[in-house]
């Protein structure tokens, strides 16, 4: 039987397998930025957010220790979540450019957010053993999201974690493609793959990952969608 998106949203955010990342997202919401010490912090694990019957899933690596672990919210609260919804209002997954709190407004349409780590890691790096903590956080939204059809794979991480939870080792073409901007990968059986930089400051700000280039990447999610 298929959990729940409900049943395992509670389950993500009640889960302690990673003691380094609780302790980390704790400290965090204890201490907070000076630009938000009068607002209140998550702290918790962050679970995936839109339209229980998307098609489309977008994959992140983790949430900001600012942004998502503040708010609550997959991709919410910080510039790399605004750079993405520009995105995907574009592409119609979205009604608002925006994603800055809870309780914006921001609706989902097609389109559901998550992603590979759901606590903030410290300086956005989690170890390969709290990667496999999270993947069947994934599979269960996987499961439950049964109207999927395309993931696009924001940066390497993401990318690397479809092929462990939906390629799966029986489909994995040898060889494998090698992460590249504007892949698309298509095997009978499993969702379409789109893959993409991740919409960090690091890649937004020296340009690795304009505007149109995301842009193009959700038209084209948006197009295998439909197909």
């Amino acid at each position: 039987m298929t959990t729940s998106l409900v049943a395992i949203r509670r389950q993500i955010i009640a889960c302690e397998r990673c003691p380094r990342l609780r302790a980390h997202c704790a400290r965090v919401a204890r201490d907070k930025r000076a630009a938000y010490r009068d607002q209140p912090y998550w702290g918790r694990p962050v679970p995936g957010f839109g339209d229980r019957r998307a098609r489309v899933l977008v994959l992140g690596l983790a949430p900001a220790a600012h942004g998502a672990n503040r708010t609550g919210r997959v991709f919410t609260g910080d510039g790399s979540a605004d750079f993405l919804m520009r995105a995907m209002h574009g592409a119609g997954f979205a009604n608002i450019a925006t994603s800055r709190a809870r309780g914006d407004g921001l609706a989902l349409t097609d389109a559901y957010i998550a992603a590979v780590v759901r606590c903030a890691p410290p300086g956005n790096q989690p170890t390969r053993a709290e990667i496999a903590n999270c993947l069947p956080h994934i599979e269960a939204e996987l499961q439950a999201l049964t109207n999927l059809r395309v993931i696009v794979a924001l940066g390497k991480i993401a990318f690397d974690a479809y092929w462990r939870v939906v390629a799966g080792p029986a489909r994995r073409p040898r060889p494998r493609p090698r992460f590249a901007h504007g892949l698309v990968f298509q095997a009978a059986g499993v969702s379409s793959l789109v893959a993409s930089y991740h919409p960090s400051r690091q890649n937004t700000n020296t340009g690795r990952l304009t505007p149109d280039m995301l842009a193009a990447v959700f038209e084209t999610a948006r197009r295998l969608a439909a197909s």
